[in-house]
């Protein structure tokens, strides 16, 4: 019997969670538009990132930076394949963590770490899974989780963009995500944030960690994620959310995600 699963819910002002489990091989490769901080409840998880293969066991915490690639299986204290491992992961939005601090997203070089100050605090993000988070908990979750971020950073200095520049960021994210359902040129994003396309870009990744383009289709995606737990079809899917046709979504949704959307699918319907 497979009891591989994933449960998530709606993100909520840059917050989103999941629970998973799985016994053997979860994820490809992929990266996220987002932080990835993780607690690993059971087992032992191993994933590569950044040139070395880590590994997360019961009671550890993970922090993963938007747009670093990786991957995930599980793995006993040899490296082979064990019975499995359970997790927590919190996604949060790196402008939401800029925010919360009053800087640049912070980058923590330790991956996986025994912190019980940010175990904790997934604990409690997680207390009432799936049960919605209150928009307070939300601000105090975010606001704790940039504070630990903050406090086990490497502590370079690190640019401060203008208020200009913050300001033609928000812009370009809200229009991005309303018009995520189409492909948006660069010349619109000029106009819109009143900045040449280079400078935009150099500015929404020191905000964002990632580019502008892959952040839209973060939000084409996550809507995809969304109807395809639902039991939409791929095609329906595919076609409601910006992409060509199925193969493109698959595409996209593998790279995103490390699984896809017929495993995805599989996935969502046990939880």
């Amino acid at each position: 019997m497979n009891d591989d699963q994933i449960r998530f819910d709606e993100p909520r002002s840059g917050v989103q969670r999941l629970a998973a489990r799985f016994g053997g091989h979860a994820y490809d490769t992929h990266r996220h538009e987002t932080y990835g901080v993780g607690l690993t409840l059971w087992g032992a998880q191993s994933f590569h990132y950044r040139g070395a293969l880590r590994t997360s066991r019961g009671g550890q915490v993970m922090v993963l930076h938007p747009d670093e690639a990786h991957d995930g299986h599980a793995a006993n204290d040899d490296g082979g394949v064990d019975a499995g491992f359970a997790y927590r992961m919190l996604y949060v939005d790196p402008a939401a963590v800029s925010a919360a601090i009053g800087g640049n997203p912070p980058f923590v070089p330790e991956v996986v770490a025994d912190d019980p100050v940010l175990a904790g605090l997934l604990r409690e993000a997680f207390a009432d899974f799936p049960r919605a988070l209150e928009p307070l908990a939300v601000d105090a979750v975010v606001e704790r989780l940039a504070g630990r971020l903050a406090a086990r950073s490497d502590d370079r200095p690190r640019a401060r963009g203008t208020t200009v520049a913050h300001r033609a960021v928000a812009r370009a994210r809200d229009f991005l995500a309303a018009e995520a359902h189409r492909t948006v040129a660069s010349e619109e994003l000029e106009k819109v944030t009143g900045l040449d396309r280079f400078a935009l870009s150099r500015h929404f990744r020191a905000a964002t960690g990632t580019s502008p383009h892959r952040y839209q289709v973060g939000r084409r995606l996550a809507r995809a994620q969304k109807m395809i737990a639902d039991g939409v079809p791929l095609s329906d899917a595919a076609a409601a959310t910006g992409f060509a046709d199925q193969s493109h979504l698959t595409r996209h949704f593998a790279a995103r995600f490390g699984l896809t959307p017929g495993r995805w699918a599989t996935l969502a319907r046990q939880s």
